[in-house]
């Protein structure tokens, strides 16, 4: 397992609609998702798309256990997800590709997910609470959408300038250290 780059604001492949697992789950699948999962909790975060990483497979992990609970690690390969309710509520979001910015996004209650498992099993089942506003969060990436693209135009701006200043700032930081 390796951790793995994670991908942020304005790097275009973030944009990118990622393409269908073709063939199943195989051992080369199950290596990218245990890299993700490593990626994910050395971040730390939630949940993580294959395009965070910069690899345009539909293909999420994610793990919503408290920091006092045991890891429960999910993964899901090809998912699709159809909301169940008109029913919307905000949720104050972040994300691990726009670091340190957290907003409120509105999205369905409830949601039922299909995919394929880390054993190639398919499942289908009902997404409420957390679990549904994770995976929606993640689904968007799938399709080329960040969390910051639900926000206004001003508040999606000052999000990627907000990034880039801390990227600004770690290279500075970083260059002054080299040369000392």
């Amino acid at each position: 397992m390796a951790i793995r780059e994670i991908l942020t604001v304005p790097d275009p492949r973030l944009k990118e609609v990622s393409k269908p697992v073709e063939g199943g789950v195989t051992d080369e699948l199950r290596a990218l998702m245990d890299d993700m999962l490593e990626t994910m909790y050395d971040a730390p975060g939630i949940g993580l798309a294959a395009i965070q990483i910069g690899v345009p497979k539909r293909v999420i992990v994610m793990d919503l256990a408290g920091p006092e609970e045991e890891p429960q690690p999910r993964y899901f390969v090809n998912p699709e997800i159809l909301p169940l309710t008109e029913d919307l509520a905000p949720y104050e979001e972040g994300c691990l590709s726009v670091p340190d910015v957290f907003d409120e996004v509105e999205r369905p209650t409830q949601c039922r997910v299909r995919y394929l498992d880390y054993n190639g099993k398919e499942v289908d089942e009902i997404a409420e609470g957390m679990f549904a506003v994770c995976i929606q969060h993640e689904m968007d990436h799938l399709e080329g959408t960040l969390f910051i693209d639900h926000l206004s135009r001003l508040k999606r701006q000052r999000a990627v300038d907000k990034v880039k200043k801390a990227k600004r700032l770690e290279a500075k930081s970083a260059k002054s250290r080299s040369a000392a």
